[in-house]
């Protein structure tokens, strides 16, 4: 039994100085507003990894699991993360393409939800990238079966160093069946952290709900096709 006693455990957040408003965000959109806090996060000494998310994937029979993954590239298309495709998570998409994002940045108190549906990107734009990563990353990528069983780590040692023998310092590495995906994004919400847990948050959409207007009041038309609101935390 844990000796720690979780019901107690809490952090400040923001002040009531520091709330996130919408007067604050210069372009009505979420991509723009996207790249501002990821640079923020990334000129945070304390966040090691700003660009680690939480990718949470389904069965066709809406079974759910979730792992982190890195964002690799973010356009006015969507988020990109690469994968090996034998994966559980490519086995997931390959039935239910819908998927969440999540990131956290604890030292700024914000996170970010993303929710949309995810696709292959082209082999052409994944062999691109996977020869740019450390060929040391690419070799452990063609070594290792994700996510099916294997008898010891041993066996993930043995296959490396046969992999490095034969290809030698300099022979490329063959892409294995790896690649890109790109998440289309269907919503996206900002969350700032306020220490009373009067938390701010503001989401951005696509669609409009059958019956739905954008009134000005609680729901807002943005630029590039998005609507916005906030929600109570």
């Amino acid at each position: 039994m844990s000796s720690v006693d979780l019901a107690s455990l809490r952090i400040k957040y923001k002040s009531e100085k520091e709330i996130f408003l919408e007067s604050h965000i210069e372009r009505k959109e979420p991509i723009s507003l996207f790249r501002k806090w990821l640079q923020d996060a990334c000129e945070t000494p304390e966040i090691i990894e700003p660009n680690a998310m939480c990718l949470a994937t389904a069965t066709k029979d809406a079974v759910p699991s979730a792992r982190f993954v890195l964002l690799k590239d973010v356009t006015e298309e969507g988020f990109t993360f690469f994968t090996n495709y034998e994966s559980r998570k490519a086995d997931e998409l390959a039935e239910n393409p819908n998927v969440a994002l999540a990131f956290y940045w604890l030292p700024l108190r914000r996170s970010i939800r993303i929710e949309g549906s995810a696709e292959r990107i082209s082999r052409e734009a994944s062999e691109t990238y996977f020869h740019q990563r450390p060929r040391a990353s690419q070799i452990g990528a063609l070594a290792s079966p994700q996510s099916q069983p294997i008898p010891s780590r041993e066996f993930l040692d043995k296959k490396e160093k046969a992999i490095k023998e034969e290809l030698g310092p300099d022979k490329e590495v063959p892409l294995p069946n790896w690649g890109g995906y790109l998440v289309r994004p269907k919503a996206i919400e900002f969350w700032q952290g306020q220490t009373n847990r009067l938390h701010d948050r503001i989401r951005f959409r696509k669609a409009l709900k059958e019956g739905e207007t954008v009134d000005g009041t609680l729901l807002h038309q943005g630029e590039e096709g998005w609507v916005y609101e906030r929600l109570a935390p």
